[in-house]
């Protein structure tokens, strides 16, 4: 008997192609829009490149050349499974060719490869916070229709490919942050003038549908297959008992929740129609998208980190440090960054989307950003094994006692990687120290942190581990 977690739960952890690989311009790979963002996903981008300035991706942790050596210690942790995103600019370099790149297409190739050898799962998210900057600069990003056609023949080609070498796929990363940080989630440079909602709204249809195209075809391709969403999910709860506070948290829910309903079930929500309307924004549909959209996907994968709280007054002091705004909450401590910890904030989560849409969930993203220290050549992160205890308790709560279906839980950053929010090494989430420093200085080095070990006796348990004293 399973004391905590199923049979079969998919243990593991969690990076995206452009925080790691490195070798931005090996092998026939075009430039990314990541590969123009020097300073995080909150700052605007620098482009053409800037030979001044530092881009921590181009070098990431050269994961690119190290896949093996990596991949060793995630067996040795004994990863289940492992979430990691394909470079569109290895497989299309521009992204707009007929043709894809075979060097880029056999990176793939091998690294899957090795991670079924070592009997870990491939969960592959095929747009992770980049895409080519050829079709931001001939075609204005997601914002232009034509970028859904080059989508699909992307994921066609890599489908075709890798179909008898991953099962598991999601679309787009945190898909909902198109709304926040558009060049970052859709390539959209929003341009003088323009209003911005409505940009930001037609990309994100241009993604759905993207997506929904994405389903189908990796329905009628691979075998067996399950396919997801993503979303980044940030509970809300009233900052006090006033209605006007419990009707603010419902509208910053649904600005987040609205990016699943129309991937889960496969039509815009009464209440974006109305909002659409009062902000005089009309989506431009071709015909058939709205049939598109019925192409729904199998689980929802979603990263957790915080909770926030929402005020109707506007008196009340915004949370700065979250993407997406929110009120601090004065219940809670927070972390380095200003993320509030809130490890019951992951149950109320799972029983959010579970409640909602009664499909599988996939927790593909968790964890603590902190600035670990290297002393006598070994990482003490106890910090983060608390943090990572806790929330893994209200996990196994969540489905022994509300009974929600959760597939598996894939911790973020398992190996120290830049920071998409800061651009840092210094913010690191990993099991695995790596020696670089924000300058990308050091040697590269690997050293297992105090959390591996935790980590490796979690799996090995089942999870039984995260409730011994």
């Amino acid at each position: 008997m399973n004391k905590y977690f199923p049979k079969n739960f998919l243990w593991g952890g969690a990076v995206a192609a452009n925080q790691l690989e490195g070798a931005y311009n090996v092998g026939g790979k075009g430039l990314s829009t990541s590969d123009v963002s020097p300073r995080g996903i909150a700052f605007p981008p620098v482009y053409p490149v800037d030979k001044n300035l530092h881009y921590p991706s181009h070098m990431g942790i050269d994961f690119y050349h190290k896949y093996k050596e990596d991949i060793a210690l995630f067996k040795e942790m004994g990863f289940k499974c492992f979430r990691t995103s394909i470079a569109w600019t290895r497989i299309f370099p521009q992204g707009d060719e007929a043709t894809p790149n075979e060097e880029g297409l056999k990176f793939y190739d091998n690294l899957f490869d090795e991670l079924i050898k070592n009997n870990i799962i491939p969960l592959v998210t095929l747009s992770h916070y980049e895409m080519p900057m050829g079709l931001v600069e001939k075609y204005g990003g997601w914002r232009n229709r034509k970028v859904v056609g080059f989508f699909e023949n992307y994921a066609r080609t890599v489908f075709n490919r890798y179909k008898d070498k991953v099962r598991y796929w999601m679309t787009f990363n945190e898909i909902n942050f198109i709304n926040h940080v558009p060049f970052t989630g859709g390539g959209i440079v929003i341009r003088e003038g323009e209003n911005a909602a409505a940009v930001k709204m037609q990309g994100a249809h241009h993604q759905f549908v993207a997506s929904a195209l994405a389903v189908k075809l990796a329905k009628e391709i691979i075998k067996d297959v399950k396919i997801g969403c993503m979303i980044n999910y940030t509970p809300s709860y009233a900052y006090t008992s006033a209605p006007e506070d419990v009707l603010a948290s419902i509208n910053m829910e649904r600005d987040v929740l609205m990016y699943a309903d129309v991937q889960v079930r496969g039509y815009y929500p009464s209440y974006a129609k109305a909002f659409l309307a009062q902000h005089y924004i009309d989506i431009k549909m071709e015909d058939g998208d709205e049939e598109i959209l019925k192409n729904t996907v199998d689980f929802i994968g979603f990263s957790y980190y915080s909770s926030r709280c929402a005020s109707a007054d506007e008196s009340v002091g915004k949370n700065k440090d979250l993407i997406g705004g929110g009120v601090k909450n004065p219940l809670l401590k927070e972390s380095q960054w200003g993320w509030t910890i809130d490890a019951v904030g992951l149950r109320i989560a799972l029983n959010n989307l579970y409640d909602r849409y009664q499909k599988p969930l996939f927790i593909v993203e968790n964890g603590l950003g902190a600035r670990d220290v290297l002393e006598d050549g070994k990482v003490h992160d106890d910090y983060r094994i608390d943090y990572l205890k806790s929330h893994l308790q209200q996990v196994a709560k969540a489905i022994n006692e509300d009974g929600v279906d959760l597939m598996g839980y894939t911790s973020w950053g398992c190996i120290d990687l830049v920071s998409a929010s800061t651009a840092q090494m210094s913010k690191r989430y990993g099991y695995i120290y790596v020696d670089l420093d924000d300058e990308g200085k050091g040697s590269m080095k690997r050293i297992p942190k105090d959390s591996f070990y935790w980590y490796q006796k979690v799996i090995k348990t089942n999870g039984d581990s995260v409730f011994d004293d």
